[in-house]
């Protein structure tokens, strides 16, 4: 897989909505404050909105405010992935390989912060607006990495794999998409993942 062909699969989950992120702030400004939702700098929109590709990945601090405690190794790349719609800021990374998507050995995985206001109870996450990333079908309730959690297959513009989703606080949804060879290591992703 190329370069370019990285920088689409990053810029495919943003690039609708991140020239809107850089008009104006989110609702959910990061502060000073603990309860505020992790929102992306006007940097690092532009890093999305860009479709800049990082050689090497970004480590355990590749989404300001959100601590990634484990993360599998062998990832060649990886991109910001931030935009805004509908009321909900996103703002994730996208570690991936040199694999092409099509081979099942492929290694990617996103994780994702979503600041959305009406996120108060797992349910809503069944009504979650956006683009990609939804659990409106086929999303069953579990336990995974000590956290309630939505689950489902990955498919479509995810990809193969697996989709796991939770309420980290009232307002704040954490949202991580696993290929298929990252699914045995997903409780350990899950339980590593971290606010201030």
């Amino acid at each position: 897989m190329n370069t370019i062909t990285k920088a689409l699969t990053i810029a495919a989950l943003s690039a609708t909505s991140a020239a809107t992120l850089l008009t104006g702030p989110s609702a959910h400004a990061a502060t000073g404050n603990t309860t505020a939702c992790p929102t992306p700098s006007k940097a690092e929109i532009k890093r999305s909105h860009d479709s800049r590709i990082d050689k090497p990945a970004r480590g355990a601090g590749a989404i300001k405010g959100v601590r990634i405690g484990y993360i599998p190794k062998g990832f060649t790349y990886g991109g910001v992935v931030a935009g805004r719609h509908n009321g909900v800021t996103e703002y994730g990374y996208q570690w991936g390989d040199n694999r092409a998507n099509a081979d099942p050995k492929q290694r990617s995985l996103w994780v994702r912060v979503l600041c959305w206001p009406d996120a108060r109870r797992l349910t809503d996450l069944k009504r979650l607006p956006v683009t990609y990333g939804t659990f409106a079908e086929d999303a069953k309730t579990t336990t995974i990495g000590g956290r309630r959690a939505l689950t489902k297959q990955g498919d479509g513009a995810l990809g193969d794999g697996r989709y796991v989703g939770w309420i980290e606080r009232e307002g704040t949804v954490i949202t991580v998409m696993a290929s298929t060879p990252l699914v045995p290591d997903l409780k350990k992703i899950v339980a590593g993942v971290r606010l201030p």
